[in-house]
């Protein structure tokens, strides 16, 4: 059986030598090494080439993130996951843009950390339960800014407009389900093909449903 190599960084020596007691004791895992700097980590990466890198976010000198970053970008094989202990958002952002492949907080259980390292060295990528709601949390607002900023150019009307071009339906039938004058409905649409850049109808609803349009207007 083939163990998966562990290169553990973390600046507090008693941190390092609780994992790597609780690892070794695990027969798919081998530490291969050990860092206490960001710089270490990168020299012990380029020599061991381990599978994974468990390394605590805050480092003396450059950050783990930074490492991580530097890491995954030379060594594409070789998995990060970020150790720290708390939870803060915007660690938790920079570390997933520096391509961590997981997020654990340093209270997580000993059965807990031998699933999340198993699981990153399959190629999956794995949160801390305590910082996944705050994922999904800015994953949806960052859905709703794109969105907004989508249709940002269209009045209210035009988006109801723009929703009744996306269903297929013709100018009298858009007049008549607004309380519009057909020839108010059209000069709406040629604005809306104007603000969106699009050359036809066709474009239009196109647009509006890659957008989610109709979500955006929470119909």
């Amino acid at each position: 059986m083939t163990k998966q190599r562990i290169l553990l960084v973390d600046d507090h020596e008693v941190v390092r030598l609780g994992l790597k007691a609780l690892l070794e004791r695990h027969p798919k895992f081998e530490v291969v090494g050990e860092a206490a700097t960001a710089r270490e980590a990168l020299e012990q990466v380029a020599i061991l080439r381990p599978n994974v890198v468990v390394m605590d976010i805050r480092l003396p000198g450059i950050s783990g993130i930074e490492a991580c970053e530097e890491i995954v970008n030379r060594y594409p094989n070789t998995k990060v996951i970020m150790l720290t202990s708390y939870a803060e958002d915007e660690m938790l952002f920079s570390a997933i843009r520096a391509g961590a492949s997981g997020y654990i907080l340093k209270q997580i259980g000993s059965e807990d950390l031998i699933k999340a390292l198993e699981a990153v060295g399959r190629g999956e990528a794995l949160l801390d339960p305590a910082v996944t709601q705050r994922v999904f949390q800015e994953v949806r607002r960052a859905v709703r800014e794109e969105e907004a900023s989508a249709f940002a150019n269209l009045s209210q009307q035009e988006k109801h407009v723009l929703l009744l071009v996306s269903e297929g339906k013709t100018n009298r039938e858009i007049a008549k389900a607004l309380f519009l004058g057909e020839g108010t409905v059209r000069n709406y649409v040629s604005s809306i093909l104007s603000k969106l850049g699009v050359n036809n109808r066709a474009e239009a609803a196109a647009y509006a449903v890659e957008h989610n349009l109709r979500e955006y207007l929470n119909l």
